[in-house]
């Protein structure tokens, strides 16, 4: 047994020892390796964000977090292809890794004769997806916690005609479409909501929360909208920072120095 089939093994029988669970010198019997062996497999179980709960003592051991497990699935197989099908479109930097553990999650839970018609259904499926430009994977992963958590970042940022500026941000959304993923936030530089194309990022840190220049006071009444570019970013007017292609002359036109 290779060790990719003994980790899908080690989270099967844990889910069948129900809350009793296993000690590590039980599976490593059961499975015929060493205890370190699987002392080293469940330490990489627990990273990949499988649920293990631990007992200390005599009668300790590991065993799945009953409040964190899925219960019976009860998933058709083409329910199931269907599933398989929708997540694996998730090719982007920021979701690819979830996507996949998400359904390795599913597919351990399903009963084996109805995962081997799940797997003959989705063979018969052929995706087309148009290739877009993604984004460094760090930076994408700096940029999503900060639209999660609410964080300032300071951006290094290269325009369609090649110019390199850096910005200091309030990131809002980050939108994913057919023609690539953008960020939008509020740019200290611009004094404006802007929206940046996440390829053309080439640096992302945090920094500390800076304050607003002062607007205008609003009037209560007035109601708030979701800046255009958030809902129709292919739709960018030619003043925007996203690099969108766009004619020479709107370019020349719409760019502001600097980005």
């Amino acid at each position: 047994m290779n060790r990719t089939d003994r980790l899908y093994a080690l989270v099967e029988e844990l889910r069948a020892a129900g809350p009793r669970g296993r000690t590590a010198r039980q599976l490593a019997g059961h499975f015929e390796v060493c205890v370190r062996t699987i002392e080293r497999d469940l330490s990489a179980l627990g990273q990949a964000g499988v649920p293990l709960a631990t007992r200390q003592g005599r009668t300790g051991g590991y065993s799945l977090d009953r409040s964190m497990t899925l219960p019976p699935l009860n998933f058709t197989p083409r329910e199931a292809a269907a599933v398989a099908v929708a997540l694996s479109r998730s090719e982007h930097v920021l979701f690819a890794r979830d996507a996949r553990s998400a359904l390795q999650k599913i597919v351990a839970a399903m009963p084996d004769h109805a995962l081997r018609e799940a797997h003959a259904t989705a063979e018969k499926v052929r995706l087309i997806v148009e290739p877009t430009s993604q984004p460094d994977a760090a930076v994408g992963e700096t940029v999503w916690h900060a639209v999660r958590d609410g964080h300032t970042l300071r951006i290094r940022y290269t325009d369609v005609g090649g110019l390199q500026s850096e910005r200091i941000v309030e990131p809002q959304h980050v939108v994913v479409g057919p023609a690539g993923s953008y960020l939008t936030a509020w740019c200290h530089l611009r004094r404006d909501d802007r929206v940046f194309r996440m390829d053309r990022i080439t640096v992302a840190d945090r920094v500390p929360a800076r304050p607003r220049p002062e607007t205008a006071p609003v009037m209560e009444a007035r109601p708030i909208r979701m800046p255009q570019p958030v809902l129709h970013p292919e739709k960018l007017l030619a003043n925007t920072d996203t690099g969108v292609s766009r004619g020479r002359e709107t370019v020349v036109a719409g760019r502001h120095r600097g980005g």
